[in-house]
Parts: C-alpha cells; structure tokens; sequence
C-alpha cells in the first residue's frame, strides 16, 4: 500500500512540474520592439468578413496594395468571410493550435472568449501611445489617426476591464425602415420619435383584410406588417429601453426576469394577430418591405443599400417592386426623452505570435485600416460610419454626406439617411457587458423571441408555464448556469486545479478503499 500511494504522491508533486512546462510554451506578453526590422520580410494573415458586396471586396484589396506599397517587406493575406460568427468558430478552433491570424475583424464579445488563453489577444494600451509605432506615432510611414482623432465611444467599446483589446473598424446602428405610404394610407402620421406603442398599433391597423381575405392596406394576400431582423438586438434594447437588468460585466445574468417575461407576452400577442415576425422564421425584411408587404422593418443601418424601392441592392425581381415613400428613423422607444439604440460594427484584433516583429507588422497594418482612405470609401459603400472623427469630418465625407439622393447608387439617399442618423446619434448609443459567455448570452436573448413567435405561429400556448420551461431551456442551451471559473483564472491555472483536484480525489478513494480491506482482514 505504502508503494502505491507513494507512486500517486510522485505524480501529485510532478502534475505542477508537467503544467510549468505546458504554460512555458505559451507565447509572452508582447512587448514593443524599439525598431520595425524592415531588412526582414512579414507575411501576415488578415481574416475579414463582407456581405457579398464585391464593392467591399475592392476595397480590401487596394487597402492591402497601398499597404504593400508603403511597406514592401510586409505581405497580406485576406481571407473573407460572409459570417461573422464563422470567423469566431475558426478562431476558437485554431487557438489551441496556434494557427489563429494575425489581424480578424471581430466583436469585443467574440474577444472576451478568445482571452481565455493566455496572452491570445495583444493588449493594445502601450501600442496606442507608442512615439514611434502607436497612433499617430513618429516612424509610421503612413497619415496614422491619433487616440484622439477615433471616436471616443467607438474606442471605449473596444476596452474590456482596464485594457484595450482592439481597434473599432466602421460603426452602425439599427434603423427603422418605414413605408411612409402605407402609415399615411392607414390614417396615421410619423411622430419625430417612433415609439413601440405607435409601432404596435400601426402594425395591428395593418391586419385588416378585406371580404377576399387581401389586406387592405396593399391589396394583397401577404402583409407582415413589422419584422424586425436582429432578434438579439431587440430584446436587449427594449431592456435598456426600460431601464431593467440584461447582465454586468463580472457575468452576472438578469434576462430571464419578470420584465422579459412580460415583453415575451406583448410579442405573443401581436404574433398571433399576424403584426409580428422576425428573419429567421419569415425572411429578409428588405423583401418584405420592397414588395409591399411590410410597414416597419427593422435591420442595420449597413443594410440600408438593400431598403427601398430604388435601392441599388435589391434581391427581388422587378415585377414584384411596390414603389412607396420610404423613411429612415430610429428604433421604436419606450422614452422618447430618454432614446436608447445599441451601438454595432466590426472591430480588429492583433493575436499574438511569439516574432514580435510579426506583431508589430499586423499592428501597422491595423492601423493602416483607418486611414480616411479606407474608413471613407468602406463607409460608402453602405450606411456604416467612419470610426474617426479624422475621417468624418474631412472635406471628402462631408461633401458626400450632402449630396444625397443625386443618384440611386452611390449617393442613394436612403444609405446616405441611415449613416447620418448614427452620426446625429452616437451619444445615445450602448454596448452590452462584454465578458467570458457574453456571446451565448445574447444568443440565448433573440432565441427567446424567436421560440415565443414560432409557438405562436404553430397554435402552442404561451403562458408562465411556457416562459418557465423555456428559460430552463435557454439556460441550459446556451450554459448560462455554469460557474465560468475561467473567466478569473487562466486556462493553465483551471487545468492544474481540475487535475489536482481530479487526483486527491483518487486518492482519498485509493486510502478508503485500502483501509476497508485491511479491516476486513482483521
């Protein structure tokens, strides 16, 4: 017995000496190398991601030419993505094995994650005030903007606790897209401030058909009358909107309240009317609401090229467009005096890699992606806006602001109408907590509107017994009752505790076991 347990003892007192060296072989802290090696030549990685809109793509690519021209010995790789949510899954798969990029279009919520390595993610603090290599910085061969010229609510969405983790690339928010005919047609005006209540009612009016079963409003057979895209997005701005808990960001959880309860049973009830639908179960609003067959629809402000009878990206065929009036306004509020929209849009990242000459190459690149060069002629091409005051306040943005509706294309007035209304309301725009599972959280938000509306639709009762059971399921779909001990400690701590902890187990198992023989004998 004295042999055996001696032997789990050795791997007790070696299970640290095998952890030292797994953690050794983690990547360094980046620090600032004091010169760019420029005698050496960089291939860096950049993963990014656009809507198909090959305009984006052209974009990309002479932002790596004029890059590549500006520093020959630093190659670009682009790799593109049409879902956000892909390049987080490609990240998370390629962590372990070190193969992450080097510069990723990303949200602070997919960081929070990628950090639970170590020194995964470069802290960009000491990078923003370089003199040499930071923003703005002395031996940057290109105009840099300084910390100061970027948006300050943009950059303070990129920190997450004390450090700042990325650059914002291009900003958008929600809008309300309206079909000014139809609200008119219905006997009602446009308010200055859309409110949920006026939403509803419209919406409602909406349904009423005629002795054949059309719709009065448009004299068809379909009308969804409000469809709101983001289902995520809606939930936690109605939530904001009142003031009532979503979550902080030490990860303390308060969806699942009486308050969201209470807006499931308002989204029932004009989801059984035939007022209500979302894009995942019905479709893409802008269809909707070029056809004819949707009032208000709800979807990003960098999808304002798709909104509209004359948009210049619109995916239905010509047969089937309705030509109304259309409006641009913000989201529906709870308090118009006190008006909420989330702030959204892509920033980058720098992973770390053990050259820190690499790094620094990725990080001048970055910094590259935010040249009025780049920040304007991306944020024309939909209604995203340049994350730097540099940029949005030049001559070149300004002029192209003020010739909306000159032509359907590159001055639609609909696309140039969604990026001044974040503009005129970047101060009234939030972020949520960002934290280890914030991702899972916000999914497990829109999925609660998703679920109710899709009972609805398929006849199933909708009550507090429903809402229970499916904040049960949410919960445990989305791991929201699991203690995210990872979230303090880092990942080489939590291996080393489990398996500490794994083997004193065994052996208290191992004594019990032996000591119950040994009675047994005598």
């Amino acid at each position: 017995m004295k042999k055996k347990l001696a032997l789990l003892l050795a791997v007790i007192i070696a299970l640290p000496i095998f952890t030292s060296c797994h953690e050794a072989k983690r990547t360094a802290a980046f620090e600032i190398p004091e010169e760019f090696d420029t005698s050496r030549e960089y291939e860096i990685t950049f993963w990014a991601k656009n809507d198909t809109n090959m305009t984006q793509v052209e974009i990309y690519h002479k932002a790596i030419a004029d890059f590549e021209e500006i520093y020959p010995n630093i190659k670009v790789n682009l790799r593109l993505y049409t879902d956000y949510g892909k390049i987080y899954q490609d990240v998370l798969t390629n962590i372990p094995t070190e193969t992450t990029p080097n510069v990723c279009i990303t949200y602070p919520d997919h960081i929070a994650t990628y950090m639970t390595g170590e020194n995964t993610v470069v802290t960009l603090n000491e990078l923003f005030k370089d003199k040499k290599y930071g923003l703005g910085g002395s031996e940057v061969l290109f105009d840099s903007p300084t910390v100061d010229e970027i948006v300050p609510k943009f950059l303070e969405e990129c920190k997450i606790g004390n450090s700042y983790y990325a650059l914002p690339y291009m900003r958008s928010t929600e809008a309300c897209y309206v079909n000014k005919t139809y609200v008119e047609a219905l006997g009602y005006t446009l308010p200055e401030t859309l409110t949920w209540d006026f939403i509803w009612e419209v919406s409602e009016a909406a349904t009423k058909k005629d002795a054949d079963g059309n719709y009065i409003v448009n004299g068809k057979k379909t009308l969804l009358p409000f469809i709101y895209k983001s289902t995520d997005n809606m939930m936690i701005s109605m939530l904001k909107q009142l003031g009532e808990g979503y979550s902080n960001s030490n990860g303390d959880i308060y969806l699942f309240s009486d308050t969201t309860e209470n807006l499931l049973y308002t989204i029932r009830d004009h989801t059984a009317s035939g007022a209500f639908s979302t894009f995942k179960i019905s479709g893409y609003p802008a269809n909707y609401l070029n056809a004819g067959e949707c009032i208000f629809a709800i979807d990003s402000t960098a999808g304002a090229t798709w909104m509209g009878s004359d948009a210049p990206l619109i995916d239905i065929s010509e047969d089937s467009l309705v030509k109304f009036e259309t409006v641009v306004m913000t989201i529906p509020q709870f308090d118009t005096e006190n008006p909420q929209m989330i702030s959204q849009g892509p920033s980058m990242c720098i992973f770390n890699k053990e050259d820190k000459q690499e790094v620094l190459a990725s990080w001048l690149f970055m910094q590259y992606m935010l040249t009025n060069e780049v920040q304007i002629a991306y944020s024309q091409t939909e209604g995203y806006v340049p994350v730097t005051l540099k940029a949005q306040e030049s001559a070149e943005y300004t002029d192209y602001l003020s010739r909306a509706g000159e032509d359907n294309d590159f001055y639609y007035d609909i696309k140039i109408d969604a990026a001044k209304l974040l503009i005129d309301n970047t101060d009234k725009t939030f972020t949520t907590p960002v934290f280890n599972g914030s991702t899972s959280l916000r999914s497990a938000a829109g999925q609660l509107i998703e679920e109710v509306t899709k009972s609805v639709k398929r006849k199933k009762t909708v009550d507090a017994d429903y809402i229970e059971e499916l904040y049960s399921e949410m919960m445990s779909l989305y791991h929201l009752e699991q203690t995210r001990i990872s979230e303090s400690l880092p990942m080489g701590s939590v291996i080393l505790l489990a398996t500490l902890g794994g083997a004193w187990v065994l052996i208290i198992l191992y004594v019990t076991k032996e000591l119950i023989k040994k009675r047994k004998k005598s």
